[in-house]
């Protein structure tokens, strides 16, 4: 056998594929709607945390940066350990999928609460003073005038770390969920092959590389936009 063949018969054999793919399939599926959730729930809290700190209330805002600041700085495999392992000795009990979700909204929370927050305050003062000359309250100011600018000027930075978020669906291997690496290191445990990892290894890249193509075309397409 040559030294290609057996690279051939490593990472691409062919029975192995037509058994395996059913499975990853199905991983892609669980990958998909895990990171679908998390963009969903991530962005959206991100915001509201960020729209809350923009009243300045120290009693609000404190809290905030402390959450978006631990969030960033620890490693979400770490989290999903912490989530899965400790809270059943409090007595609350969840699925691998739903600590999953939780974890990795929160940590994208974090990162998003920070992007729209330095959207918010890259936004002029005049922009604040001449909307309420008009007579909006300052929340109306805040969602009619300044979100719009905000949000259209963090979508870059925005959608690269949401890709990187969501990458660490994982992550979600280490605690059970059926995801594309779950999937896949389970079938080369049973097969003694890796070919199940390299079938792992392109599933990811169908559902990331239009997501970084999108991205991508996203940025272009506002980056005439920017303040």
């Amino acid at each position: 056998m040559t030294a290609f063949e057996r690279f051939l018969e490593t990472f691409f054999k062919a029975e192995l594929i037509a058994a395996t793919a059913p499975k990853i399939v199905s991983g892609m599926g669980m990958t998909l709607l895990i990171a679908g959730l998390v963009v969903a729930t991530g962005v959206a809290l991100g915001l509201l945390l960020a729209g809350l700190r923009s009243y300045r209330i120290a009693p609000v805002s404190a809290p905030i940066v402390i959450f978006a600041d631990i969030l960033r700085a620890m490693p979400p495999l770490v989290l999903i350990l912490i989530v899965y392992f400790g809270l059943p000795n409090v007595g609350v009990t969840l699925s691998g999928f739903a600590v999953l979700w939780l974890v990795l909204s929160l940590v994208l929370a974090a990162f998003a609460e920070e992007i729209f927050w330095a959207g918010i305050t890259s936004i002029r003062k005049g922009q604040w003073d001449a909307a309420r000359a008009t007579g909006l309250s300052y929340t109306a100011t805040l969602i009619w005038v300044i979100l719009p600018q905000a949000v259209r000027l963090t979508v870059p930075p925005l959608v690269n770390r949401t890709i990187a978020i969501t990458k660490n669906t994982a992550l979600g291997t280490v605690i059970g969920v059926p995801e594309i690496l779950n999937q896949a290191t389970t079938a080369v445990s049973f097969s003694g092959n890796a070919t199940p990892l390299m079938m792992g290894a392109v599933a990811y890249l169908v559902i990331f590389i239009p997501v970084v193509m999108i991205g991508r075309m996203i940025e272009r397409r506002l980056a005439w936009k920017r303040a």
